[in-house]
């Protein structure tokens, strides 16, 4: 063994041979990356990149409803020109309802058959074509968020998905325009086209809404943050202090009436009575038909002649005279007895005494 080794003790390790560790000494300089550099910007991918083409074939299908063939055949030429300068081909099957797109040896973009893709389920789920063509650019994506799972009860789901659109639309135009996306809400899916950070906050809101958190708390937080981003001076500041803060309310509701529960019994109840069992009970099943007819004619007519005497007696009733009630003093002088009719014949004659008394005075 040499000197060096000799020298070296049991308690060494690797790292005191090679000295001390520097922290971030692999962070060296980038003098091509600068503060002036846009990393979220997303570049176009030209055909000078890609000169030899695609190695494999790809494709993508997707079925439509039957009520759109009549408009994607339509506008199917429109379709098939776009995405020709992309070097995609694609097909319209109405036998079997679908559409299918694929690359060719003149595509270039890897990333523009799924794309493609994203064209064709657009246009199965109502998008116009103008529209759904939109999304071969760059900075335009799309999202498809299914909302038909999300709640089970069928009279919830529709009145929520009604709360997204609004009176006439408002609620929907008024996301449109705070997040800068495209929406349409078919069925039991949203399509929404737009950037990433726009079609994040039209998931958020169509989500909550389906779980019955109403779009204008959204809305009216999206508004404040539009006009916060527009000040430079809280590019750098938390806005929290800013947003405004909903808080979930526990509303009462009406206790469930708890019907009691019958006893218990293991037999079945009594099965009804059918109408064989009730004729054969009257003893109207033993009888002839001219029996029966004489017997319905009979009841028929007994049913007559009781609502006749009941209308009789209502005539009747509007003739009877009033009974009279007792005068407004409380009694008749022909009903009071002679004691009292003397008693009040004295008072008289002694108040017109009186006022005999007085003319005479004053004359």
């Amino acid at each position: 063994m040499s000197d060096e080794s000799a020298e070296e003790k049991p308690g060494d390790t690797f790292e005191d041979k090679r000295g001390p560790r520097v922290k971030g000494k692999h962070r060296k300089e980038k003098p091509w990356d600068h503060d002036g550099i846009n990393h979220w910007e997303v570049q176009p991918f030209k055909k000078e990149e890609n000169p030899s083409g695609l190695l494999e074939e790809s494709a993508f299908a997707t079925l439509f409803p039957k009520y759109r063939e009549k408009y994607l055949r339509e506008v199917w030429s429109a379709v098939t020109r776009a995405l020709k300068e992309h070097g995609v081909a694609c097909e319209l099957n109405l036998v079997e309802g679908s559409m299918s797109v694929r690359t060719t040896l003149k595509t270039y973009d890897p990333y523009i058959i799924l794309k493609a893709r994203d064209v064709i389920k657009l246009l199965a789920r109502s998008v116009p074509a103008p529209q759904a063509l939109k999304v071969l650019e760059d900075d335009m994506q799309c999202d498809i968020i299914k909302i038909g799972g999300l709640i089970r009860n069928k009279e919830k789901f529709t009145k929520r998905r009604q709360r997204l659109i609004g009176p006439n639309g408002a609620t929907l135009k008024a996301l449109e325009l705070l997040t800068g996306c495209f929406i349409l809400v078919q069925g039991n899916t949203v399509a929404a086209m737009g950037g990433w950070k726009g079609l994040k906050q039209v998931r958020r809101v169509v989500e909550d809404c389906i779980k019955n958190i109403h779009p204008i708390y959204h809305i009216k937080t999206l508004m404040i943050k539009r006009e916060l981003a527009k000040d430079p001076n809280l590019a750098t500041e938390n806005w929290d202090r800013f947003l405004p803060n909903f808080k979930k309310k526990n509303v009462k509701r009406r206790a469930a009436v708890i019907k009691p529960k019958a006893p218990y019994t293991p037999f079945p109840p009594a099965q009804p009575l059918s109408k064989v069992d009730r004729m054969l009970e009257s003893g109207e099943y033993f009888l002839t038909k001219d029996q029966q007819a004489a017997r319905a004619r009979m009841a028929k007519s007994a049913a007559q002649a009781s609502k006749t005497d009941e209308r009789k007696r209502k005539r009747e009733a509007e003739f009877v005279a009033p009974k009279e009630e007792a005068g407004a003093r409380g009694r008749d002088v022909e009903a009071a007895p002679p004691a009292a009719q003397e008693s009040d014949a004295a008072e008289l004659a002694k108040s017109l005494k009186k006022k005999l008394k007085k003319k005479k005075q004053k004359e």
